[in-house]
């Protein structure tokens, strides 16, 4: 085999994962990611095509005045045109205008595309592959030749797309990357492909790959083992159509799986992954390798008790190691480990076998019968371990509430209003306010009863409202379970409530949710 001892890390995010479904940049998102993936250690990001939007316009412009500490940004491009001289060709010029230090252009490599959309010949083809390089090279840059279509060309004709790299060589490329840009190949055949281009091209070979099969990943892995030196890809897989290789499997699996040298500092792979989705307003994908919130969660009993005594009987790497954490999942599948330990995470020891674990399991058990979940609820459970030890005091006491909603026929507008009676301290309070909905009207009024008593309040914002209904096959009369994700600008918590009743379901998650934000001040 002619795996290397180490590879270079070319990260497309900002130019082939925004041409993806949901994700989006302005200038300003664009270098703040770059910025992140220059401090995460990738040695190239490539930053988009100069000239094609006035986002890409203002990123180039703005990136040639910051000094990088450990990448080089590289403008995207194509060769010249057909039956065209390069130094007159708009297109090149405008990469070179953008004044990077790498340009990469792509080619032709499968005949199919230069016969029926270039509609030109092979040799000018190839003519077209080499000027570029060789003009590119000639105006004093780093050039990465990427061959579009490789895998799909080298199937329908060996010949013509060996010789497209050559051309590619013979202009000065100074890295040439097979793409497999419909996603299409399998890993044994990426492998064959790329063994047989490293054995016959003498320059440095580089993998650009695409998910549409699911194998997105394991494809450049086989082409690093393969021979390549080069792997391009993208922060969470974002791109066209299913995505890119996703470089935050990618990373880790060469790192810490292959032992294979690379620049990207590992253990602020998490970071970096919740920065681009953030930034992109995209939900994370907790299920995700390595970089998700459950890719290191343990839910069974049995599980868990291992993972208490030794973490490696169920944890294939240190969750720091990527800059994650272990997480205990609350649930009926739940064993006193779990308890112990998530206990113990919020900081409250308890003994096993004691009175109170056993009591809190069973009571744990009940509730989720009920429809209660807690693995994504941690300030519920946190009030629920409180009032098992005669930690919690109520920093309240309800009179009532009450929501109402009234449509106005002439406009179609829908009035939310609602109103809560409390005690704190034994003093009244009541108030009125309004909402878009019924539950927002609940959340504006409980918060201001309790903000002359408690003013951090104001600093808690509602991020995340989720509706699920648990027996759907009893109609209207189904249970409803309500999660609330509420933040106080550095941290987040998750609160539950159940019943048949949505309101009083979201009452119950929102008072949680002010309370344990309350306690955990008071501590």
């Amino acid at each position: 085999m002619n795996t290397p001892d180490s590879v270079v890390i070319y990260d497309t995010t900002l130019r082939d994962g925004t041409q993806g479904l949901g994700l989006s940049f302005s200038s300003l998102d664009k270098l703040r990611v770059a910025e992140r993936l220059d401090d995460f250690g990738v040695n190239y990001i490539e930053g988009g095509w100069p000239g094609s939007n006035p986002k890409d316009v203002d990123f180039f412009s703005e990136a040639k005045k910051i000094n990088w500490k450990n990448a080089k940004v590289a403008a995207f491009g194509s060769t010249r045109r057909a039956d065209k001289e390069v130094e007159s060709d708009p297109q090149v010029r405008t990469l070179l205008e953008a004044e990077t230090p790498v340009i990469t252009f792509f080619g032709k490599t499968w005949k199919l595309h230069v016969t029926e959309v270039l509609r030109t010949s092979e040799e000018e083809n190839q003519s077209m592959i080499r000027d570029t390089a060789r003009y590119l090279k000639s105006e004093g840059r780093e050039v990465i030749y990427d061959a579009e279509h490789f895998f799909d060309g080298y199937k329908d004709d060996p010949r013509h797309a060996i010789a497209t790299l050559i051309a590619a060589k013979e202009g000065g490329a100074d890295a040439i990357v097979l793409c497999d840009t419909n996603g299409g190949t399998m890993p044994h055949e990426i492998y064959k492909m790329t063994e047989e281009v490293v054995n016959t091209i003498n320059a440095p070979v580089g993998i650009h790959t695409h998910d549409d099969t699911g194998v997105g990943v394991a494809n450049a892995l086989s082409a690093v083992t393969a021979g390549a030196v080069h792997v391009q890809g993208t922060i969470n897989g974002y791109g066209e159509r299913t995505g890119n290789c996703n470089l935050t499997s990618a990373v880790p699996n060469l790192s810490l799986k292959m032992g294979i040298g690379i620049s990207a500092d590992v253990s602020k792979l998490t970071q970096i992954s919740h920065f681009v989705d953030d930034l992109g307003n995209n939900s994370h994908n907790e299920r995700a390798p390595y970089v998700g919130r459950t890719a290191f969660s343990h839910k069974g009993g049995m599980h868990v008790n291992a993972v208490q005594k030794l973490s490696r009987t169920y944890e294939h790497i240190t969750p720091e190691s990527v800059g994650n954490s272990q997480v205990i999942l609350i649930s009926e599948l739940s064993g006193q480990s779990n308890i112990l330990m998530k206990a113990k995470e919020l900081g409250h020891n308890l003994e096993k076998g004691s009175e109170t674990a056993l009591g809190i399991l069973s009571q744990l058990k009940d509730l989720e019968k009920d429809g209660y979940e807690f693995e994504a609820a941690e300030g519920s459970f946190e009030i629920l371990i409180r009032k098992a030890i005669n930690d919690y005091r109520s920093l309240f006491k309800l009179t009532e509430y009450h929501c109402t909603t009234r449509r106005h026929p002439e406009s179609y507008f829908e009035t939310c209003e609602a109103t809560v009676k409390l005690e704190v301290n034994d003093q009244p309070a009541y108030t009125v306010a309004q909402g878009d909905g019924p539950v927002n009207a609940l959340d504006s009024a409980l918060r201001k009863a309790l903000e002359p008593f408690y003013p951090s309040i104001k600093g808690i914002e509602l991020r995340d409202y989720k509706v699920r209904i648990i027996d759907s096959h009893t109609g209207t009369a189904a249970k409803t379970r309500v999660l609330i994700v509420s933040s106080d600008g550095e941290n987040s918590w998750g609160t539950v409530g159940v019943s048949e009743n949505i309101i009083v379901a979201s009452w119950r998650a929102l008072v949680d949710s002010i309370e344990y934000y309350l306690l955990k001040q008071e501590n």
